[in-house]
């Protein structure tokens, strides 16, 4: 493998960004509304293996003391190879001093706490489709 990590949305193929978020279980957009997500956040990532496309993350935030990770997918026959950690300390180095949150997909939580993240208590949500969400077991 020849990892490659982009942080620019220049020449992005929005439709792999859509495919991806599909087959690694995220809620998954258009590839228009992908773009627009991508390139309104301060961090974007993307992950290739030469010129394949593999993987996406992305952070929004202030820039100095919160953000919000979204969208890290990486394609189910890359997963486990260290990629997703790559992602996330590029997108941490990114972003220093500040605090993060994020959604973890059911059964991928240990992977964020291996990076030094933890369970809120408080969390709360408000999702557009809630009942999505808690079939998907996010909320009550």
């Amino acid at each position: 493998m020849n990892l490659k990590i982009i942080n620019s949305t220049e020449n992005i193929n929005w439709e792999m960004v859509s495919f991806i978020l599909a087959k690694a279980g995220l809620s998954s957009s258009e590839p228009e509304i992908c773009k627009r997500a991508f390139q309104g956040s301060q961090v974007t990532i993307f992950a290739f293996d030469d010129e394949n496309m593999i993987g996406t993350a992305r952070a929004i935030s202030d820039g100095v003391k919160q953000a919000a990770i979204y969208d890290v997918a990486i394609l189910p026959e890359y997963q486990g190879k260290g990629i997703g950690k790559i992602m996330m300390e590029n997108i941490m180095d990114k972003l220093p001093g500040c605090n993060f949150i994020l959604y973890a997909n059911v059964g991928k939580e240990a992977f964020y706490e291996k990076l030094g993240f933890r369970r809120l208590k408080t969390g709360m949500a408000k999702f557009v489709k809630k009942e999505i969400m808690t079939s998907r077991g996010f909320t009550e």
